[in-house]
């Protein structure tokens, strides 16, 4: 094959698959509306966790959803015109938490996850930014310490898997984070993890890489997406209209736009997540840093300390709730009282999520040279590189050595 291969969507992920397929000796060219890296993949928490393998829908979740529903400072909400949307999504999430189902998501997790630390090591080589990415903890801390409990399914799948975790008291959590509050009276300590200490900064760098290695970057919008008569595709965008033979779609969220008038409904669904960042924190933390009970995740970045959090269900153009900005403020300040909450910098970006917390990887029914590669909800940045691998080898027909099923585009 020598064609070169078209990736809609400059995300972590598409980046990913652009590097993967110069790799492979496959000339690519990337378009997005933005720069590359800056829209979703700027704002998460950083956190490159091998042993983040475990689905958002969990036994017993559905006896807590409606206590986080009516309480305005909850993790979980729903825009009031999203619930006609979120009904039928909601109920296929639900299906997916019995412990069966979640045992066989986490093995499909593990696949994309378990490699992603060596895999940015080796995309990162030669940038002279390897910094960028660092060992680190990923802490789950608890006030009350009975929840911090190694049998718990979550924590005993990982450790059936061979996760290296340690429950802590608080005192010992004080000793690892010594700005963490002492309100926390035990944690669980997974080790074999990594931090990135400025996500937006990796999608420029890996970004810049592939330009330097040949890739085109086109910063435009795309519009819609046509197969062409004589094969192939045409790309409409802003601008103009362009053609290829290969696409690689990666818009995440925006993907299902895309398929929709080709028939392809996707049950995709913007869960919108919001950080604050806090230039002149005043504390540091030594690892990525989960408060269990408001399900936020602090981590100090290159540009301050960062705590980012929130499901927040609603249309993905619809702006940004500002009553999000003092909520994560006030949460952060519970972590680490001595935190400095000034000059806070307040984000928004919309994660692309299914119902079973896995992304869709691999070919579209029935759409010669058109391949997914979005919907990785909150782990985006531990399943990018991997999912940059399998769709490389996809589109070049080599079949990789897994079971590519639980991913397939037409599973739902």
């Amino acid at each position: 094959m020598t064609e070169q291969v078209t990736i809609i969507g400059a995300g972590i992920v598409g980046i990913c698959c652009a590097l993967s397929l110069q790799e492979r000796g496959i000339q690519v060219r990337l378009i997005d509306r933005g720069e590359p890296g800056q829209e979703t993949s700027f704002g998460n928490a950083g956190v490159v966790s091998p042993w983040s393998i475990i689905p958002q829908a969990m036994p017993g979740i559905w006896k807590m959803l409606p206590k986080m529903l009516l309480d305005p400072k909850s993790a979980l909400s729903v825009r009031p015109s999203f619930w006609p949307k979120m009904i039928p999504w909601g109920l296929r999430f639900l299906g997916n938490s019995g412990e069966k189902t979640v045992r066989e998501v986490s093995d499909a997790m593990e696949v994309l996850c378990r490699p992603s630390v060596d895999l940015y090591r080796r995309h990162l080589h030669g940038t002279g930014h390897e910094n960028l990415i660092t060992d680190s903890y990923y802490i789950h801390a608890f006030r009350r310490p009975e929840q911090a409990d190694l049998d718990g399914l979550g924590y005993l799948i990982r450790r059936e898997k061979g996760g290296d975790l340690e429950r802590v008291d608080g005192d010992e959590l004080r000793r690892l984070e010594p700005a963490m509050s002492e309100a926390f009276k035990g944690a669980i300590v997974i080790k074999g993890q990594a931090r990135v200490t400025a996500p937006g900064r990796v999608g420029a760098v890996l970004a810049e890489k592939a330009q330097v290695q040949g890739a085109e970057i086109v910063q435009t919008e795309v519009t819609k997406l046509t197969p062409a008569e004589e094969g192939g595709w045409q790309i409409a965008t802003a601008q103009d209209t362009l053609t290829a033979s290969h696409v690689v779609l990666a818009a995440g969220v925006w993907s299902a736009d895309l398929l929709k008038p080709l028939g392809l409904p996707m049950p995709l669904v913007a869960e919108r997540g919001y950080h604050v960042e806090f230039p002149t924190p005043a504390v540091e933390l030594n690892n990525s840093v989960m408060d269990v009970d408001a399900k936020v995740v602090a981590s100090s970045m290159l540009g301050g300390l960062r705590v980012a959090g929130t499901a927040e269900f609603g249309s993905a153009d619809a702006p940004a709730d500002p009553r999000k900005k003092q909520i994560l403020s006030r949460q952060a300040k519970a972590m680490m009282p001595e935190l400095d909450t000034d000059e806070a910098r307040f984000w928004m970006g919309r994660r692309p999520s299914f119902p079973d917390s896995l992304p869709a990887i691999g070919h579209l029914k029935d759409q010669e040279g058109l391949y997914a590669a979005f919907g990785h909800s909150h782990y985006g940045l531990m399943m990018a590189p991997k999912t940059g691998e399998l769709v490389a080898d996809i589109v070049l027909d080599r079949i990789p050595n897994i079971d590519l099923a639980p991913y397939t585009p037409t599973r739902f």
